[in-house]
């Protein structure tokens, strides 16, 4: 083609839009072009980069044996109602209907699409192990799409699915499938890590994310100097509170705090440091009820550790203020663990906190001098917060760091999450059916 006709639309100056670098030189250098909120068409100079990308993710994907194929964008109810996640995923899954008012969506993973297949398919135990991949368009309803493609609503994305009849022979392909990803990142010449993670909306077990490092990057992971140890902060557990708990000193004395709604408020009203404070946190919980959170004043709360907490419902969602008011008579700022008429969970940290404030469970009022055992029962602790960076690695590898990535692959160990709910099985080599 004559360069005169090739559509080489680029631009002098980046859209407001462009948040970050990555962004506005896609634009400008004429690679994409927005068209709604998280929607992006590709043009040719884009597009050429991206089935170069393509390339290298199939050669090192057809190394595997991993047999390629092409599923449906729009995926029936009744296939995601028989994994029980139509009703568990969130706002992400876009659903629709058809003109006979039957229900879809569009596809975020391929979880029922093709474990629907492989029930249908696959009879004997001969067939298997079996990997099978495609590359293919998916919607995800992002709250907030941002940075180009980086967070796309719709977006271009390699998904893989792999069955077996044993443990060892899931691991074999885990394990490959770990060694092809670094392949596919290494020769796109990436700095990357491969750190521990949470499996979410998935499933499963064991899992891996792959992570570019970069300033850009909306996740944290959490490393050690040494190399040994890398995870997603979701992941990432915290260390046990070193030595013994202080006696207790201070006398319970209940303070006028007017207008201190934050620690950071209260700890410069107080004139005491944001470690000295309790900060209790009211979610939703199983059946309607709340559930009171209790961490350390200059901590955070990690949500994926809260959600594996039995009486935490999933996904987990803060009370509103009017809940809190109805429940607790007191506003969001003013809440504490002392007295209060909700099940309560208290960190580690928390707990090895003595002479502490917190709320009081009425308005402008808190508690000094707080001691667990004493002025409230004795909880077990559990880990319920974010790792900090320079603390010490739970499993005793050394100092900890925390950096900005870009995930940009994920490999999950499902078990028989999908299999068992879908009753997929097929005979082994007794002639039995398995799943």
């Amino acid at each position: 083609m004559q360069i005169s006709k090739y559509l080489i639309a680029t631009l002098r100056e980046a859209p407001a839009e462009a948040e970050i670098i990555s962004h506005q030189l896609m634009l400008r250098a004429g690679m994409i072009r927005r068209i709604a909120s998280g929607i992006y068409t590709w043009l040719p100079m884009g597009l050429r980069v991206l089935r170069k990308v393509e390339a290298i993710i199939r050669e090192e994907m057809d190394r595997t044996g991993a047999q390629e194929l092409l599923m449906p964008g729009v995926q029936p109810a009744e296939l995601w109602e028989e994994s029980g996640r139509w009703d568990q995923y969130g706002p992400e899954l876009l659903r629709i209907q058809d003109r006979h008012q039957r229900d879809f969506c569009l596809g975020p993973t391929h979880e029922e699409i093709i474990t629907d297949l492989i029930r249908k398919e696959i009879r004997s135990y001969k067939q298997l192990p079996a990997n099978f991949y495609q590359i293919q368009t998916k919607f995800r309803d992002e709250v907030r799409p941002r940075f180009g493609i980086m967070r796309a609503r719709e977006f271009l994305m390699k998904d893989a699915y792999s069955f077996h009849l044993t443990e060892e022979s899931l691991q074999e392909t885990y394990d490959e499938m770990f060694s092809t990803y670094t392949r596919i990142f290494e020769r796109l010449g990436l700095k990357f890590r491969a750190v521990q993670a949470d499996s979410g909306n998935i499933g499963g077990n064991a899992s891996h994310e792959f992570h570019v490092l970069a300033d850009s990057g909306e996740d944290q992971i959490v490393f050690n100097e040494e190399g040994s140890y890398a995870a997603n902060i979701e992941l990432a557990e915290a260390p046990m509170p070193e030595g013994e708990r202080n006696a207790p000193e201070a006398t319970l004395a209940t303070v006028d705090t007017p207008d201190q709604h934050t620690i950071e408020e209260l700890s410069q009203f107080l004139n005491i440091s944001a470690d000295k404070c309790i900060k209790t946190l009211v979610v939703k919980g199983q059946n309607e009820s709340l559930v009171a959170l209790v961490l350390r004043g200059d901590h955070e709360l990690n949500k994926v550790k809260a959600e594996k907490i039995p009486a935490v419902e999933i996904p987990l969602e803060f009370a509103s203020a009017e809940e809190i008011k109805k429940s607790l008579n007191c506003t969001p700022g003013s809440i504490g663990p002392v007295n209060i008429n909700i099940p309560v969970i208290v960190d580690h940290s928390a707990l090895h906190v003595a002479d502490f404030v917190c709320g009081a469970n009425e308005d402008g009022k808190h508690l000094t001098g707080v001691n667990w055992g004493r002025d409230l029962p004795e909880p077990e602790g559990v880990d319920i917060r974010n790792i900090v960076k320079g603390e010490p690695a739970a499993d005793g590898s050394g100092k900890l760091d925390i950096a900005k990535g870009i995930e940009v692959g994920h490999i999950f160990q499902l078990g028989k999450k999908y299999s068992a709910a879908m009753k997929a099985t097929c005979l082994d080599k007794n002639g039995d059916s398995q799943t």
